[in-house]
């Protein structure tokens, strides 16, 4: 399926992010070095600050000071900025930048073209006409990319884990000439059957249920009514129709974007459905999905339209049949819609 400007840009995102994960170590911007008993910052070497009280040499006001200003401020500060982001703007970390997520997507496209599923657990298939009208074509022969797409992405995640603990040099050192030590080839070896299991089988379980900075992201942003959160436009619910749920088989969460927000706990906002519901309804009836914030986000949380100038409304299943049906003074009953 072809990409949208917006995913477009999401995509070269995640890329630099993912190559930042992975060189951030090698270029000393950050790093735990087990071997020196301190932190690597920007090339520089950041402890507590505490060895000079150890040694008798600092009162204790000094190193109450060093902790403030070395531990507690960075860790604490960057963990009240991340939460801030999240309490605005939703799980942006997720879908923008976090390294487990994009391969959770890559590896979700692999799986739809093997077995016209994104996941092993989706009991139905997705269907074949794709949101920029193309057709999925399924082949069995798509398991093979996507099994060394586990595996590889697994042993990279694994390596570049070791190296954030160890000396890069001495990781891909040892790595490369074929001498890593009985501590280490463990640890890549465990590191990487972990992944390759968590990446095959439960990647999208990991990021619902397991992961604590998605959790701590989704709290904060369920706390804010006012949050940035995708809203629909309930006023044009007879055009969403015969488009085979285009925005939920879009999402990477395995999400219906056309809820309460409630329901959307765990939504990244990746803007996959946004994308995908544009692509379907072209440009002269785009926007029927779209990001809101403030007053406009009002109606996800309630499920009932704004008093004055309703632009948005989280429909349930029936949001298309139902404003037929309102028009045509009937009832519809809508079936086999996931």
């Amino acid at each position: 399926m072809a990409r949208t400007d917006l995913q477009q840009r999401r995509a070269w995102v995640q890329a630099g992010f993912f190559a930042l994960f992975v060189l951030a170590p090698v270029l000393d911007i950050l790093r735990i070095d087990l071997t020196r008993g301190h932190a690597v910052l920007l090339g520089m070497d950041w402890t507590l600050g505490i060895d000079e009280f150890v040694a008798g040499r600092a009162g204790v006001g000094a190193a109450l000071g060093n902790l403030l200003w070395r531990g507690f401020l960075p860790l604490f500060g960057g963990a009240g900025l991340l939460l801030w982001v999240a309490w605005r703007y939703g799980r942006l970390y997720c879908g923008w930048l976090c390294p487990h997520f994009s391969v959770v997507e890559l590896i979700n496209d692999l799986m739809r073209r093997a077995i016209g599923r994104p996941s092993l657990w989706d009991r139905h298939p997705v269907p074949r006409l794709q949101p920029d009208g193309t057709l999925l074509h399924v082949s069995r022969w798509f398991w093979l990319p996507t099994l060394l797409a586990v595996a590889g992405f697994a042993f990279i995640w694994a390596v570049v884990l070791l190296s954030y603990l160890l000396p890069p040099t001495q990781v891909y050192g040892n790595l490369i000439s074929g001498t890593l030590t009985r501590n280490q080839a463990i640890f890549l070896g465990v590191a990487t059957a972990l992944f390759s299991v968590e990446f095959l089988l439960a990647r999208h379980l990991f990021c619902r249920f397991a992961c604590a900075v998605g959790l701590f992201q989704s709290l904060a942003w369920m706390s804010n009514d006012k949050a940035m959160v995708v809203g629909f436009d309930v006023r044009r619910a007879d055009t969403c129709r015969a488009c085979n749920n285009a925005c939920d088989n879009a999402c990477p969460m395995r999400l219906k974007p056309r809820t309460l927000k409630r329901k959307m706990f765990t939504c990244t906002e990746c803007a996959a459905c946004v994308s995908a519901c544009d692509q379907v309804q072209g440009d002269a009836t785009s926007g029927l999905l779209r990001w809101v914030a403030g007053s406009d986000a009002l109606p996800v949380i309630t499920g009932r339209a704004a008093k004055a100038a309703p632009t948005t409304h989280p429909p349930t299943k029936r949001c298309a049949a139902a404003a037929r049906a309102r028009t045509s003074g009937g009832t519809v009953s809508v079936r086999g819609e996931r």
